[in-house]
């Protein structure tokens, strides 16, 4: 595994925690916010290292990250991983289908609860498949929204188990698919998004003499909010309007289907912060399931569609990527609105269909990876004044930097701004020289230093000077890459919890942004969950050369496995799946080894052997013309080789 290396190292007194202060794990916890945004699955042990706890029979069993990592290695495993926890998530689906459960008796509510995972939010191969194992037990199905996730949900689930819900377009393969499978056993339950969809499925159905399931998803008025609220409302995507629901309902009474449509379903959001906003969308999705009742419809199933909303920062508030609201009050909301809407019309209760996805596979994956560098903003030693040859500006920023006093912080900065932006025209045009302009940059690093220093004891920061101080924080090179491994902290900013998994019996005394190792700018992770909302730094310890430090990027199970890209040529990267057992110990149940160079390459239509062969005819060319001897070529081949088979990431 590499190990660090410090770009530059100098003293740590510009933030409030300096070396040598006394520091519990405890304190840490609280700084990252870890039992906030945890859920009970994540803490910090007293030897300042994060744990993996997970529930038997009532009780907690953890193991350390760093057992874990260690574990790994010894597998000859490298960083970056993605680690996958499989007891978090059949953990997650015993609490989503018990707390429904504990809803509905202590309600006396009539229906029952079927879960159905959507593929879309992480269709990796173990994912699945542990869904749908342990997932069994309570009927947990699938959604598929194309024919590649019907074919998984068909391959996965047995027949007459979990229920296959699907949305998105559908042809006439698609529907052929579904309604064979019914023949099977399985409840699988078109659910109509467009008009275009029925006549297809009206006219396989004759074809094949199979009476389909159908649902039919309709677009509510109700808005949300959160990030992903362009679902909900008029102009959502997806979803008949009223006049298209009458015009649906017409036509099956007119083919005498009408006995077939047994689902309403409807979809607010991936990700509903507010319990308010999720209780109004049942109150309007029960009106429409009275009227389609009443109209003849044989209505027996509400999908909610998805929108239970996972605390990112733990904060349990109605921001976007937090909620402020339990698993249990939702489900008590949930049950108790369809009630309160129903009841009154003597409608039996539906059987309650929810398809949490991110709620269900976020908690379980964790992105791993080391530090390889450091950059800091710490200017060098001054070097004593020299105003015979220093030239007249230097010696405007050395006065400066004299004068920083409390009262004057503001015309400090501006002069100091001024100065060595002169200064740096002036190298531009070639007067002064390369050494004078390093001097220069140092002072005002120095002078910026001085002015945060007064900053942290100021009552009132001037506007001016407003986060001056994220200028020094350093940049720490993570061994990943945010386009593939966290696509959505550079498409749409969403906050993860990241963390040091380890040395949390330390102050960490520097302030830092992550930078992954694709050389693009965007490649960076600079919003980061604080004690007081989102910060801009995140808190770290210093770097010790020859020692691995590691982090954490929790909660990425949702979505973040299928989104990312080839930027850089940056793959997959390695997968390790473990299960803690309840003496404390853990088993390695899987490893995926990532993509190699070879793999990505073919990717994007290059032939690996091929790039070898033309390689190979450079090096012959370079032997024939004297460049290379022949052992030389060899050693080059080689490398070319190993190369071809090696991970796309940094290898020690």
């Amino acid at each position: 595994m590499a190990t660090a290396r410090v770009t530059k190292l100098k003293r740590n007194d510009e933030f409030k925690v300096s070396e040598g202060t006394p520091w519990t794990s405890a304190e840490s916890a609280e700084l990252y916010g870890i039992r906030n945004w945890g859920a009970g699955y994540f803490d910090l042990a007293d030897d300042g290292t994060v744990t993996v706890n997970v529930p038997f029979d009532g009780k907690r069993v953890g193991v350390s990250l760093l057992d874990i990592i260690a574990g790994m290695q010894q597998r000859g495993v490298q960083m970056p991983v993605l680690l996958r926890i499989e007891n978090i998530l059949d953990a997650q689906i015993s609490l989503l289908n018990d707390s429904f459960g504990n809803a509905m008796r202590s309600l006396n509510y009539g229906g029952g609860y079927r879960g159905v995972f959507p593929i879309k939010v992480n269709q990796q191969c173990q994912v699945i498949e542990e869904i749908a194992r342990f997932g069994a037990r309570y009927g947990h199905g699938l959604e598929a929204g194309s024919k590649a996730e019907l074919l998984i949900a068909l391959a996965s689930l047995e027949a007459g188990s979990g229920y296959i819900i699907c949305n998105g377009y559908k042809d006439t393969e698609f529907v052929d698919l579904g309604l064979q499978a019914l023949k099977l056993g399985y409840k699988c339950i078109f659910v109509i998004e467009t008009p275009t969809e029925l006549p297809i499925i009206l006219e396989s159905s004759r074809a094949l003499g199979i009476r389909p399931i159908l649902g039919v998803r309709v677009k509510l008025s109700s808005r949300v909010g959160g990030a992903w609220n362009e679902s909900s409302g008029d102009r959502s995507i997806f979803g008949l309007t009223t006049s298209q629901l009458v015009e649906t309902i017409d036509l099956l009474r007119r083919q005498e289907m009408l006995d077939c449509l047994q689902l309403l379903h409807y979809h607010l959001g991936s990700q509903i912060p507010n319990i308010r906003d999720i209780r109004s969308g049942v109150l309007e999705a029960c009106r429409y399931y009275v009227d389609l009742v009443k109209e003849g419809a044989a209505l027996s199933y509400l999908d909610l569609g998805g929108g239970l909303a996972v605390d990112y920062d733990g904060s349990q508030t109605n921001h976007d990527y937090s909620k402020n609201y339990s698993l249990d009050e939702y489900c008590l909301d949930v049950v108790e609105a369809i009630m309160s809407a129903l009841d009154p019309q003597g409608i039996p209760h539906p059987v309650i269909v929810s398809e949490s996805g991110r709620a269900t596979v976020a908690y379980s994956s964790i992105l791993l990876f080391n530090i390889l560098d450091v950059t800091r903003f710490e200017p060098g030693e001054l070097p004593p004044a020299d105003p015979s040859r220093e030239p007249e500006l230097i010696g405007n920023l050395r006065e400066s930097l004299k004068s920083i006093n409390p009262k004057n912080l503001q015309e400090c900065y501006n002069d100091a701004v001024y100065y060595r932006e002169e200064i740096r025209e002036l190298f531009k045009r070639g007067q002064i020289r390369l050494r004078e302009l390093s001097l220069a940059e140092d002072i005002f690093l120095e002078i910026v230093r001085g002015i945060v220093r007064e900053l942290e004891q100021a009552k009132r920061v001037p506007a001016g000077l407003a986060g001056l101080e994220h200028s020094l924080s350093d940049i720490y090179y993570g061994n990943f890459s945010v386009f593939q491994s966290l696509p959505d902290v550079w498409a749409i900013e969403q906050i993860f919890p990241i963390m040091p998994v380890h040395r949390h019996t330390e102050a960490p005394t520097r302030q830092a942004i992550i930078a992954d190792i694709t050389c693009d700018s965007d490649g960076k992770i600079d919003r980061f969950i604080g004690k007081r909302g989102v910060g801009k730094t995140l808190p770290v310890h210093p770097l010790t050369e020859g020692e691995p430090y590691y982090f954490g990027v929790f909660l990425v199970g949702a979505y973040q496995e299928t989104l990312g890209d080839l930027h850089n040529l940056m793959g997959d990267t390695n997968v390790v799946s473990v299960r803690i057992n309840e003496d404390g110990t853990f088993d390695v149940v899987r490893e995926m080894s990532g993509d190699s160079i070879a793999d990505v390459l073919s990717y994007v239509e290059y032939q690996p052997q091929q790039l070898l062969e033309q390689f190979r005819k450079i090096a012959e060319h370079g032997v024939r013309d004297g460049r290379i001897s022949l052992a030389e070529r060899q050693s080059m081949l080689e490398a070319f080789s190993a190369s071809l088979r090696g991970y796309t990431y940094y290898e020690d």
